[in-house]
């Protein structure tokens, strides 16, 4: 027995070896790697208790246990435990996590977290399954299918959403104002984010939509800016809208700020390895010219999303609108593995220009609206009497007042369908009108 556990010792310890080294480079095996991986104080008797435990699930657990599944549950254990986000990817998942950053993927277009166990929505991509089901931003799963999400751990539950394009799931959720769980039946689908798409609100004032930040979602960006300003000559403002983004990569996310700014500092992390300490600069051009700038987020803009409305914000180059961000500041890093997995590990926090930390505070808005919802009311618009309605008025020639009830008409659907982007309109056109007075007047 004493063999035994002596090998399972310093296997576990090869593998903890390994992890450490690879934050660093991507083979470990060099004689500095070693030697500091040896100067670490080795906790010999926790290993001895985790080595005792190993033996005694061995010897008397109900079921045999492969060594393998034993020591990849440990490294599981391991890392569940240190926050939410950090984990360990079998080859699958790391597969899975790849497809994701380059817009490819199967399942239900859904970004999630853990908390207290469940499993809680960050935001629903746009135009995938989940969203079109009608999950939302803050939705707690607690099953899917017959099984209890409580204590299975978040890879093995997104292992669970993941399928073969047209085959179901069933999804529990609990709601807040909801007095019982909600039940979903979803078909899951081949993913194909476009994370990046783009229209005009009106003549002259732009709209930016990323929902999720891939690899290339920085030079897609520039794309639609570019296309907006061919099609109308300029723009007179833009709203940027980063509402239900979960993130992504940093790097878009840098990208991104920087299509708006002309200098300084967009975002720097701080963490214990010395390659954790970054920082980055934006450089020229501002491609819409300074032109008025609206950023959208809620609850479900997270990580990538509130470093690009941080930074326009510290960088006063943007107006925030909306409401309270979901306040995830920590930076993953990707270590692959020599078996083809990968730790998907928490290595450093980022900060805003300013210096604030965003970590489980989140982003606050300059102009903060409330989650509502407009309908029509019923009966006339108005009890005033105008001159309009009196009999024998004098009509007006103005050409343009069919084309004013036309902007009123599509001012009021907005007003229905979108509220926040509506009130972000009117901001837009406000500024610019400000902006445009104050330069007839120089």
């Amino acid at each position: 027995m004493r063999k035994e556990l002596k090998i399972i010792a310093l296997c576990f310890l090869g593998v903890c070896q390994y992890s450490l080294a690879d934050e660093r480079v991507e083979v470990p095996e060099t004689t500095t790697d070693v030697a500091q991986a040896e100067s670490e104080i080795i906790p010999l008797d926790d290993i001895r208790i985790l080595v005792e435990v190993f033996h005694k699930i061995k010897k008397d657990y109900v079921e045999p246990v492969s060594d393998k599944t034993l020591l990849e549950e440990a490294i599981r254990g391991m890392l569940s435990g240190l926050d939410p986000h950090s984990s360990y990817l079998d080859a699958d998942s790391y597969l899975s996590l790849q497809e994701g950053t380059t817009g490819e993927f199967g399942g239900l277009g859904i970004e999630v977290g853990m908390e207290d166990g469940f499993l809680k929505v960050i935001a629903p991509i746009d135009d995938t399954p989940a969203q079109r089901a009608g999950i939302q931003a803050g939705d707690i799963i607690i099953r899917l299918n017959d099984t209890p999400i409580k204590g299975i751990g978040l890879a093995e539950s997104v292992k669970m959403m993941r399928g073969e394009s047209g085959t179901e799931i069933r999804m529990s959720v609990l709601r807040e104002g909801q007095d019982k769980p909600l039940e979903f039946k979803i078909l899951r689908a081949v993913i194909q984010i476009q994370s990046v798409k783009s229209k005009f609100l009106e003549p002259g004032f732009g709209y930016i939509r990323i929902s999720h930040f891939q690899s290339r979602t920085g030079n897609d960006v520039e794309k639609h800016v570019q296309v907006l300003i061919d099609k109308d000559g300029k723009l007179n403002g833009l709203v940027l809208d980063l509402r239900n983004n979960p993130g992504g990569v940093l790097g878009a996310a840098v990208a991104v700020s920087d299509t708006f700014l002309t200098e300084g500092r967009i975002v720097y992390t701080q963490g214990r390895a010395q390659d954790s300490e970054l920082e980055f600069d934006a450089t020229p051009p501002d491609l819409i010219n300074g032109a008025p700038l609206i950023v959208l987020i809620n609850e479900g803009s997270a990580s990538a999303s509130e470093i690009v409305a941080g930074a326009l914000q510290d960088r006063k180059r943007a107006v925030i609108m909306g409401r309270q961000s979901f306040g995830k500041g920590s930076v993953q890093t990707i270590l692959p593995m020599s078996n083809d997995a990968a730790l998907k590990l928490t290595t450093a926090r980022y900060f805003t220009p300013s210096g604030r930390s965003i970590q489980a505070e989140g982003i606050t808005p300059d102009i903060e609206i409330e989650k509502v919802e407009l309908s029509r009311a019923d009966g006339p618009q108005s009890d005033f009497v105008k001159e309009s309605n009196l009999s024998g008025h004098l009509e007006n020639s103005n050409e343009q007042n069919a084309a004013g009830k036309n902007s009123a008409s599509e001012s009021r659907l907005l007003a229905e369908s979108d509220f926040e982007l509506y009130e972000a309109l009117n901001l837009l056109k406000g500024m610019h009108l400000m902006r445009s007075r104050a330069a007839s007047n120089e």
